[in-house]
């Protein structure tokens, strides 16, 4: 396991990686926290009472050739709940191999899949094993969607 600074830094340094180039950006809104507002692709979210994210432009239709990568974070000793909105809607394809959410159980792309979400149903409510969830949304060129809105909440981790 990585500690203190170094770990940090390599997370940090993924999440620079896998948001650089990748996205279309809107420059014209600042907010000098580091989190971005809902709507807007990608961040690193530590809020101390939980809150909410999106996919760009929900509840309209989000862009095509799109990746967003968000990574939540709770206080120590704590787990993460992740709820998907009702009025949810990704395009549907077999395996949801075009445009899709895929969850992760820590915060790196290499983490333990919690799942891979696409369609009109929202996703089941999902619980981390630990402080982090690394949950990345993507779309191809075609056939857009209003995409999702999600609440997150802390909990404290089961005693082991």
């Amino acid at each position: 396991m990585v500690h203190g600074h170094s770990f940090h830094h390599v997370v940090a340094s993924l999440l620079i990686l896998g948001l650089s180039g990748a996205t279309r950006k809107d420059t014209a809104a600042k907010n000098n926290s580091g989190v971005k507002p809902a709507g807007q692709c990608g961040t690193w979210v530590k809020e101390a009472e939980g809150g909410i994210f999106t996919s760009p432009n929900y509840p309209n239709k989000y862009p095509p050739t799109t990746e967003c990568v968000y990574i939540l974070e709770a206080p120590p000793r704590q787990c993460i709940d992740l709820h998907f909105e009702e009025n949810y809607s990704i395009e549907s394809s077999w395996e949801c191999k075009f445009d899709n959410i895929e969850v992760r159980d820590g915060p790196f792309a290499f983490s333990p899949i919690l799942g891979r979400y696409c369609g009109q149903h929202s996703p089941p409510d999902i619980r981390s094993s630990g402080r982090y969830l690394w949950i990345k949304f993507v779309t191809d060129g075609e056939l857009e969607a209003v995409g999702f809105s999600a609440s997150y909440n802390f909990t404290a981790a089961a005693d082991e």
